[in-house]
């Protein structure tokens, strides 16, 4: 990956904190080239001072218009070294873009089944050891009301899909046939885990060794708060317990990781199953770019680091060092407009106000999974966080 010379970022204005992606490209002396549905005099003066040229098209969803806007780009400046969004919405088409242009680095075509269809995730993390969830395809309804019988509760979610969105619990017959009787297709039927979400994160060099990791706590499930509205809370723990470590590195073997931001997620499970011990970690899913919205900065608040010029350093020269400062648990709580809380943004800021780093709006794209205002805060201590976060939702 030494001497890259070209990099090509697709909607490098959403979310708003990757402009800083490509400012740690061009500080290593990468050519950064963006394109973007946004207008460019809308763009950041960050971003546009990250970036050599932008190219605005009508749609991003638009494959042919994405296509010439690259074509041009290399056209114009020689051989692409890599493509990347970062973004779960993109990463299908970021692999057909590398794929129809030769361009190195990343995914391509052939590689993106196991790590966007969770059906063949399993079997990846099956190859690293790691337990995972017994599932069927939502294809025939008396096959999944025999699941279902035998597990005696499902979860059913796109096999291809992002977050939460479209996710159902299924506890009875009758549930599951007013499911099929939607015509939902590309589903999975898993068993439900009884189980606290937690994640193994990393920046992976060119050799699939990771170069900086941490991890993230859910304490609700996300279904719920997407689906029932519930305060949207998470936290980066202050240090990455062992068991999640080892999970998270023998996945990145199994799936072949190399030279990207990856977000895996793990059910520590919450009772004794079939699955495993009380304790224990169980897989969920695979998620090859960094965890959404604010996370990043979260990571730097919670490791004294910069991820972004890690991650630039690594895209830039294959591997990258950094020096971790004080470290501590970093908050996140998404509030709802439609909900009214006991502690008004005035009360929240009096108390909390030396252990804020951020608070504002939320992007409506996220809004679904991380609520419409934010805040996010440091403490020492996990009991003073969960404290914070409990404070915030009543």
């Amino acid at each position: 990956m030494s001497g890259m010379k070209n990099f090509i970022f697709l909607s490098p204005n959403f979310p708003d904190s990757y402009w800083r992606f490509c400012a740690a490209l061009r500080e290593q002396g990468v050519r950064v080239l963006g394109i973007g549905d946004c207008p460019y005099d809308n763009l950041s003066d960050a971003l546009r001072a990250s970036l050599e040229e932008y190219y605005k098209v009508g749609d991003l969803g638009n494959y042919e218009e994405v296509y010439s806007a690259v074509a041009f780009f290399l056209f114009k400046y020689g051989r692409c070294d890599a493509l990347e969004s970062n973004n779960e919405f993109w990463l299908e088409r970021d692999a057909r873009l590398r794929t129809d242009f030769n361009i190195p680095s990343g995914f391509h075509v052939q590689d993106m089944k196991p790590v966007k269809y969770k059906s063949q995730m399993k079997e990846k993390y099956r190859l690293a050891g790691i337990p995972v969830a017994r599932y069927v395809l939502a294809e025939d309804f008396s096959v999944c009301r025999e699941f279902l019988r035998k597990v005696g509760c499902a979860c059913l979610k796109p096999d291809n899909g992002v977050g939460a969105n479209g996710n159902f619990k299924i506890s009875n017959e009758e549930e599951l046939r007013v499911f099929f009787e939607k015509g939902l297709t590309g589903y999975i039927m898993e068993e439900f885990v009884n189980g606290t979400v937690c994640s193994y994160d990393a920046i992976v060099d060119c050799l699939g060794n990771p170069v900086f990791e941490t991890g993230n706590i859910t304490p609700h499930s996300l279904m719920d708060i997407v689906n029932e509205g519930a305060t949207s809370c998470f936290y980066i723990v202050k240090e990455l317990a062992d068991d999640v470590r080892d999970a998270g590195r023998r996945a990145l073997k199994a799936f072949r990781v190399k030279s990207r931001f990856v977000h895996f997620e793990f059910f520590r499970l919450d009772e004794d199953c079939a699955l495993g011990k009380k304790g224990s970690i169980v897989a969920l899913e695979v998620n090859m770019r960094p965890s959404g919205g604010c996370s990043p900065d979260m990571m730097n608040y919670a490791n004294s680091v910069d991820v972004y010029r890690i991650w630039g350093e690594m895209m830039a020269k294959g591997t990258a060092g950094y020096e971790r400062g004080e470290h501590c648990y970093c908050m996140f709580v998404g509030r709802r407009t439609v909900r009214n809380y006991k502690l008004s943004h005035e009360q929240i800021l009096q108390r909390y106000g030396e252990h804020l780093k951020s608070y504002g709006g939320v992007d409506s794209a996220l809004a679904p999974a991380m609520g419409n205002y934010h805040y996010i805060a440091v403490f020492d201590t996990e009991e003073e966080g969960k404290a914070f976060i409990t404070a915030l939702s009543e």
